[in-house]
């Protein structure tokens, strides 16, 4: 039965139930669990399963000390952050991580009293949710394309894109080594070395890569990673490589936002569109549509 039909038929389903059972008969649709297994299907699992491999070799805070210029930047946040990987750790997995005191949401402002307030959190990673919201709801048919992802740390974008796109090529370039073998560990475990490849570099050194790709995503990319000046060089050189017509650039935060506290030469208008994505299509229950909102698309002129 196609899309249309099949809504048709369930809404001929409601309006055929009687008047005073229709309120529970909404209620019910709503909140119960009876859809899960209609919308949880087999490469969830297998992704689910990578971050499971992931978590066994990755502190808690899924951090490397390798990360230095990372970590002081967190350390040295106004207000007390800590980074939580949304690919490792879903709402869920945090609630019992903060059961078993193994983490807190919390902080205490004055030590020793009742006084607390919410800790930041902060990802370097898409959640299993924005990954399916970027390849189901963002991105096009990507047969035949080549996607790049500009730093991609754990390897969440090219894992998600093997298992949900017919993307030809998937190109995660990161420039911390221990990332680096941690994602070939995934690739060679679940086979995907026919369409990944992982190259350890500083995307700086990439301007070929980023010349022929289809698709550019940059998730969190510069900012915990390089001070203002080297940013600032960074964009330059995307900007100035990523310029094949009609290729995607998905970004996030916002472009603007990215590059409102550095000094570039960058034109966005002469560069990118902004392409205008509905937040409202996902489907399932509990979507942060916050998190859906700093996901950002752009077509290049």
């Amino acid at each position: 039965m196609e899309l249309e039909a099949a809504r048709r038929a369930v809404l001929a389903a409601v309006r055929g139930t009687c008047a005073a059972d229709l309120p529970r008969l909404l209620h019910w649709m709503r909140n119960t669990n009876d859809f899960d297994e209609l919308v949880v299907t087999n490469n969830d699992v297998v992704l689910k399963n990578i971050a499971e491999d992931l978590r066994n070799h990755l502190p808690i805070e899924a951090m490397f000390n390798s990360e230095h210029q990372a970590v002081q930047k967190i350390h040295q946040h106004p207000l007390p952050m800590i980074h939580v990987d949304a690919f490792l750790y879903d709402d869920d997995f945090v609630d019992s991580l903060c059961e078993e005191g193994k983490m807190s949401r919390s902080y205490c402002t004055e030590c020793g009293s009742y006084k607390t307030a919410s800790l930041e959190f902060i990802s370097h990673s898409f959640s299993l949710m924005e990954l399916k919201f970027l390849y189901h709801h963002v991105l096009p048919d990507l047969t035949g394309k080549v996607v790049v992802d500009v730093g991609s740390r754990l390897g969440a974008v090219l894992f998600a894109g093997y298992l949900y796109s017919s993307a030809s090529q998937l190109y995660g370039v990161e420039m911390n080594a221990d990332f680096c073998q941690l994602q070939e560990m995934m690739v060679t475990k679940y086979q995907f070395i026919d369409r990944i490849k992982v190259v350890h570099a500083d995307i700086r050194t990439e301007a070929s890569l980023l010349q022929k790709a289809d698709v550019v995503v940059m998730n969190n990319v510069f900012e915990y990673f390089l001070d203002r000046q080297e940013q600032a060089r960074a964009w330059e050189f995307i900007a100035c490589n990523v310029r094949k017509r009609g290729s995607l650039l998905v970004t996030v935060p916002s472009l603007k936002e990215s590059l409102s506290k550095l000094q570039t030469g960058i034109q966005l208008n002469q560069w990118v569109e902004e392409m205008q994505l509905d937040y409202d299509v996902y489907m399932e229950k509990d979507v942060d549509r916050e998190a859906l909102e700093q996901i950002h698309l752009y077509k290049i002129l």
